[in-house]
C-alpha cells in the first residue's frame, strides 16, 4: 500500500482524519467540560502535523496521477469534515493498482 503515491494519500488521509475526529472529540471536550487545554495543544500539534503532510501527499499523488482540480478540491473539502477522509478513501480505494 505505501509503494504508491495514492497508497501513501490513503494511509495519510486515514492518520489525518483519526487525529481530527481525536481533536474534536476528545481533546475539544476535555478542554472545555474538565478543563485540560493542554489536550487540545497536543492533539492539536498533531493534527497540524498530518493536516501537514495530507496536503503534501495530495499534491503528490495529484501530480503523479493527473488528478484534476475538481478531484483535488474534493479531496481537500473531505479534509475539512468531520469523517470526510473516510468517505474519500472509500470512493478513491479502487484506484490503487
Amino acid at each position: 500500500m505505501l509503494n504508491s503515491a495514492l497508497g501513501r494519500f490513503r494511509v495519510i488521509g486515514i492518520i489525518e482524519g483519526i487525529s481530527y475526529l481525536v481533536l474534536l472529540g476528545i481533546a475539544m471536550p476535555l478542554k472545555h467540560f474538565l478543563d485540560m487545554p493542554v489536550a487540545v495543544k497536543i492533539a492539536g500539534s498533531l493534527h497540524g502535523l498530518f493536516f501537514v503532510l495530507y496536503i503534501i501527499a495530495l499534491a503528490h499523488v495529484t501530480f503523479k496521477n493527473k488528478w484534476s482540480i475538481l478531484k483535488v478540491a474534493g479531496a481537500f473539502i473531505a479534509s475539512l469534515l468531520p469523517f470526510g477522509n473516510f468517505v474519500l478513501d472509500a470512493r478513491i480505494k479502487h484506484e490503487q493498482p
